[in-house]
């Protein structure tokens, strides 16, 4: 048998076959990406998520002024020294109502009159009897002046005997009894003067003053109803006509905890906040501490002026206060070597007695230990647990744990 050797057309390349596409390894490579993608994805959404929370973040404590710091803060209420529910001192009907809401009144100024009439028929009756009264005296003058005469004219006889003693006596007896007649007219006189005085009195309350200059803050009776100075015939007797406030009485009055009041003192500057106008910052300083307490709230009361009086300031509003420090003071600068931090008063929960808060670090919380030296309606004054700045959770639900992982919802 014959071998031949292998041909070289072997080894040739075929170009009759189809070629392969260009680009088809970098489909394949496509495909991987996007497999590995979709399955990124998939653990993305898949994967377990933490607890929605909200938070907020600590904040520093300031004071008021330069170099002062906040050594502790209440809530209280604007109040007046001043303000009286303006009345009469009889009992009448009311005829006319000279003022309103809102309105501005002088010290003596009529804000009402009552009806009158009873009082002026009054008044008429005891005119009349001192004008009659003036009239019997100027009619007994004369017989005084007739019977001294007489008399003196029967002395100068007597010693001659021209006229009997008897005659004397009856002279010298009517000469005193028309002055004794007299003396008694004039009595009547001032009896009737004092009535005319007393009638003019009872006129003149029949119209309503206000007691000192203010501001009519209510409007309690109308014209028709009785009006009476005490609490008479069930609810159809008025006992107000208004209610007026001296606006420039106005101060605050703040309950402050027993365990705080050793950190305020006699002309303290104070920093006060309105509700109504929470941007504006109002010097105010202490004008006394009561010294007495509520046992019932532990508190003692506090009153606050303001260093100056504006209208947008009206009573019962309610205010927050700040007691500054006196930073000359040795006692204060010892209060002060803490620093205050405030976080809002839904931070801080009391978990078997202590205070304790939730911050959030690289997305888990961690349970924390808080001391609360004030608090109010809004926030809570912290002196230790916490560093300005960091993050703690609002509201924190019951089921929270140390080292949970969180999803912030929502921060302020």
């Amino acid at each position: 048998m014959d071998s031949k050797p292998p041909s070289l057309d072997a080894l040739r390349i075929d170009r009759s076959q189809t070629p392969l596409k260009a680009g088809s390894g970098r489909g394949w490579w496509a495909l991987l990406i996007l497999l590995l993608l979709a399955g990124a994805g998939a653990w993305w959404f898949m994967r377990p998520k933490g607890i929605s929370v909200k938070t907020a973040t600590v904040q520093v404590q300031s004071g008021g002024g330069s170099g002062s710091k906040t050594l502790l803060n209440a809530s209280g209420y604007v109040t007046t020294r001043l303000d009286a529910t303006v009345s009469s001192k009889i009992t009448g009907k009311v005829l006319e109502i000279l003022v309103e809401e809102g309105m501005k009144v002088e010290k003596g100024q009529i804000v009402a009159k009552l009806d009158a009439s009873n009082a002026e028929a009054g008044l008429h009756l005891a005119e009349a009897q001192l004008a009659s009264a003036k009239l019997n005296l100027a009619e007994t003058e004369p017989m005084v002046k007739y019977t001294e005469v007489e008399m003196k004219r029967l002395t100068a006889l007597e010693s001659t005997r021209a006229v009997s003693n008897s005659e004397l006596t009856r002279a010298q007896a009517e000469a005193r009894t028309q002055l004794a007649k007299l003396e008694h007219m004039r009595a009547e006189i001032t009896v009737a003067e004092r009535q005319v005085d007393d009638w003019k009195q009872q006129v003149d309350d029949t119209i309503i003053r206000a007691p000192f200059s203010g501001v009519v803050t209510t409007k309690d009776s109308q014209p028709g109803e009785m009006i009476s100075p005490m609490s008479a015939g069930g609810g159809f007797t008025r006992t107000g006509i208004c209610t007026l406030v001296d606006m420039a009485s106005l101060e605050i009055e703040v309950d402050v905890g027993e365990s705080f009041i050793n950190r305020v003192k006699a002309n303290q500057p104070v920093e006060a906040t309105l509700d109504a106008y929470p941007e504006w910052k109002i010097p105010c300083k202490v004008i006394a501490i009561i010294p007495t307490a509520d046992r019932q709230k532990a508190t003692v009361k506090v009153r606050v002026a303001f260093e100056k009086l504006d209208p947008r300031i009206l009573p019962q509003m309610g205010v927050k206060v700040a007691f500054q420090s006196d930073e000359t003071a040795e006692a204060t600068e010892a209060a002060l070597t803490k620093l205050a931090l405030s976080v809002p008063k839904e931070a801080v929960r009391n978990d078997n007695g202590k205070d304790v808060a939730w911050v959030v670090r690289d997305g888990k919380v961690e349970r924390r230990a808080v001391t609360v030296s004030n608090s109010n309606s809004t926030e809570a004054i912290l002196t230790a647990g916490l560093s300005s700045g960091e993050i703690v959770v609002l509201d924190p639900p019951p089921t929270l744990t140390d080292g949970a992982a969180v999803t912030v919802e929502n921060s302020r």
